[in-house]
């Protein structure tokens, strides 16, 4: 399967993510809580996928995808935010990003992204 990277600040949400990811037989090969761990980590681990929030400290997901893009240009990227952040989604797209999920997600939204993300 794949190995992704989690980008989250809260704890929580890169669990949450980081166990139905196991469950879907991928590798966690790192986790960050702000897109300045993101870059970094990314950079150390050339993970497959990375899913990345928007709305972190430090560094924004936004400003983190923008920099992963420079350093890799086909980095597969999917997004994660919450309810309201539509502007944002867009503009990662535009960006770049794959694909994006919207907080509270459950299981099968994460698999069906993760499996779109892989195939592209």
């Amino acid at each position: 399967m794949a190995k992704l990277m989690v980008v989250d600040d809260s704890i929580f949400m890169r669990l949450m993510i980081k166990n139905i990811l196991l469950e879907l037989g991928h590798e966690i090969v790192a986790e960050a809580s702000n897109g300045l761990e993101a870059i970094s980590l990314f950079l150390q681990h050339s993970p497959d996928i990375i899913t990345l929030d928007i709305t972190m400290p430090e560094m924004d997901g936004i400003t983190a995808l923008k920099e992963i893009k420079s350093y890799k240009s086909d980095s597969k990227i999917i997004m994660v935010s919450a309810m309201g952040q539509q502007s944002f989604v867009i503009e990662a797209i535009n960006l770049g990003a794959r694909d994006f999920i919207v907080k509270p997600f459950d299981k099968d939204r994460v698999a069906e992204a993760v499996k779109k993300v892989l195939n592209t």
